[in-house]
């Protein structure tokens, strides 16, 4: 019972500096944020991936800048776990990439209602992640043998990272869950969450995908909140890491849709990176893994396993000419 004892004391303790102020103040920014993201996009088709790469990059940008505020309003240690918990969530977000495409296409969901299917998604994601990152906080800091329950679920889902290859797959176990429900309808009635068949309301396909990617969130957020953990407890860093890096993956994903089954290597990259969360977590106590290391660390970890994938991927079309893509629906075309 000591050493869990002392495993805990080890963590850095949460702190919150900001009081209620600061967070409505953050609050008011995210709403700013998701208000320009949602009129930007208003009345678009099909995002062009110009126009992805563009909001991926302002994104990505806002992420980092933000590591200034936590400087400024916390203190330089918060800034580093900030700057390493953003790294970590990053690189773990690329996962839901490969699960926004498998329901999407799994559904012959049209790429032009995409965006607004994924913009709501990641409006309930905020709601889910505020809430698990507080129980997580609030577990590790009251009770101290939960360190080793995370460590352990951190390396069962390193070993499922590593087992089970995304690109492989072309069917979502909750779609097929939700599929034949009859208050859910299979056809996507023009681009609406709600329509009425056979004088009954019911969600078309469009609200199954939302609730399919919301399902998706909660189960990736058990591991996502686990790993940021190993890290830091200190709340604000820790949510406003993760909303930053939610806040990316709908531009992300329109970006890299046609070719994100091209990174055949990249779960394994994933993989890494959960034994390293795990690593931190478990082994907290006898040393530490300063924050920007950790961001080193993870860059390599991603960025070797994307440069593998995209080298096989060049290899193979040089070879058969065949490439590792599933068709997209046409735009307007409906399951």
């Amino acid at each position: 019972m000591l050493l869990t004892a002392n495993l805990a004391a080890s963590l850095p303790q949460s702190e919150d500096p900001l009081g209620v102020t600061g967070w409505l103040v953050f609050g008011a920014i995210v709403v700013v944020m998701l208000i320009v993201d949602l009129l930007a996009h208003r009345g678009e088709g099909a995002e062009s991936r110009t126009s992805a790469a563009i909001w991926t990059a302002i994104w990505i940008a806002l992420g980092l800048a933000f590591t200034g505020a936590v400087w400024w309003f916390m203190d330089g240690q918060a800034a580093k776990e900030y700057i390493a918990v953003y790294a970590l969530e990053k690189s773990l977000s690329m996962d839901n990439l490969f699960v926004f495409f498998i329901i999407f296409h799994g559904l012959d969901i049209p790429q032009e209602h995409h965006h607004k299917i994924l913009y709501w998604g990641i409006l309930g994601a905020l709601v889910f992640r505020f809430i698990f990152i507080y129980a997580g906080v609030a577990a590790i800091e009251t009770i101290s043998w939960i360190v080793y329950v995370f460590g352990a679920l951190l390396l069962w889902a390193a070993w499922r990272a590593y087992r089970e290859d995304p690109t492989e797959e072309t069917e979502s176990a909750i779609v097929n869950w939700l599929d034949g429900r009859s208050w859910l309808s299979e056809e996507s009635h023009g681009g609406a969450f709600f329509t009425h068949e056979n004088g009954k309301r019911v969600g078309t396909a469009l609200f199954m995908a939302l609730i399919a990617i919301e399902l998706s969130d909660i189960m990736f957020a058990i591991d996502s909140v686990a790993a940021a953990l190993s890290v830091t407890t200190k709340e604000f860093a820790i949510y406003s890491a993760n909303i930053f890096a939610i806040l990316g993956l709908r531009s992300l994903y329109l970006l890299l849709e046609d070719i994100i089954n091209e990174f055949v290597y990249l779960h394994y990259g994933l993989a890494a990176v959960l034994a390293f969360a795990s690593f931190k977590l478990l082994t907290k106590e006898f040393f530490h893994v300063p924050p920007l290391l950790s961001v080193g660390i993870i860059v390599v970890m991603i960025g070797a396993s994307i440069w593998a994938s995209l080298r096989s991927s060049k290899s193979a079309d040089g070879g058969s000419g065949e490439k590792r893509k599933r068709e997209r629906p046409a735009a307007g075309q409906s399951h």
